[in-house]
């Protein structure tokens, strides 16, 4: 099992003739992934690379029975795009789009909460390397080879260390059941403690893998999800020890402005909770390898 996406679900690119979508399109593809169409409008009742392409997501839904979508859409259509998914009934969105403005998030976080929970569409990102379930389907940017499967949840919001730590879990024999990016801004979409609860419900999940940085309150609200709900155990890595405080680092998200915000803080936060703690980004497979080993040893 996996979260979110599998070998079966139908996925939708939108932005699919784009030179970006084109590309990322191609490569989920050839991983195995489910791709049964595209939307870009204005291209409607075309084909490209092999598969339909719609005017509508809402057209594309009712045509290919599409559950979940990938946004390659360029900043200033991204939100919109992102709405127009929600709208048409797709339950799984990652929206890779770096630059989308925070106002327009804002705006799509309210538009999502005209529908009830349990209908609502998940959005993870925007900001992000997407989501994949190695061996299964990818929906993402990501170096699909070097991803594994096996039993770590990976919750991240650094693309790259979330492929360094797709590397390292590999190199020691271990595996991924699903990665999910849920990207570095402000306003995003799914947060840790979203992901932690989906991780905690799957029955092919052993560990987490928290992949967090300074900035914003996400990491301290998966803490206390994970030490109230949580019997699996969870690893963290905190990117940001150094960072000045007051200063933008990398992320639109990445800047410490209040208590709890710094690394150093979020790392003191997690540890309180009982999360195990990877000192350096080098640690992370070898501290997920360690508690995997310590739950072996006390069953």
């Amino acid at each position: 099992m996996a979260i979110f996406i599998n070998e079966n679900t139908k996925i939708l690119v939108q932005g699919f003739t784009g030179r970006i979508g084109t590309f990322h399109a191609q490569e989920m593809i050839d991983y195995g992934t489910n791709v049964v169409g595209g939307v870009t409008p204005g291209k409607g009742g075309t084909e490209h690379l092999g598969r339909p392409v719609f005017n509508t997501v809402r057209g594309a839904v009712a045509e290919t029975g599409a559950e979940a979508s990938i946004v390659f859409v360029p900043p200033p259509f991204a939100a919109d795009a992102i709405m127009e998914a929600a709208d048409a009934g797709i339950k799984y969105c990652t929206c890779i789009t770096d630059g989308i403005p925070a106002q327009d998030m804002i705006r799509v976080k309210r538009y999502m909460r005209r529908y009830k929970k349990e209908n609502r569409m998940r959005l993870a990102g925007p900001n992000c390397a997407g989501t994949i379930s190695p061996g299964r389907a990818m929906l993402g940017i990501m170096p699909g080879h070097i991803y594994q499967q096996g039993r770590v949840g990976v919750i991240g919001r650094s693309g790259t260390l979330g492929y360094e730590a797709a590397e390292q879990l590999k190199a020691l024999g271990l595996g991924i059941s699903t990665s999910v990016g849920i990207g570095g801004d402000p306003i995003n979409g799914a947060s840790f403690r979203d992901i932690l609860e989906e991780f905690e419900n799957d029955p092919d999940t052993d560990v987490v893998l928290m992949i967090g940085e300074i900035g914003g309150p996400q990491e301290a609200e998966g803490a206390v999800y994970a030490r109230d709900h949580m019997k699996k155990p969870v690893v963290a890595y905190i990117a940001g020890l150094s960072a000045p405080k007051g200063r933008k680092m990398g992320h639109a998200g990445a800047i410490v402005t209040s208590f709890g915000e710094s690394a150093a803080e979020k790392v003191e936060i997690l540890k309180e909770a009982g999360v195990t703690i990877a000192p350096t980004p080098s640690d992370m497979g070898a501290t997920v390898a360690d508690v995997l080993s310590k739950m072996s040893n006390a069953a």
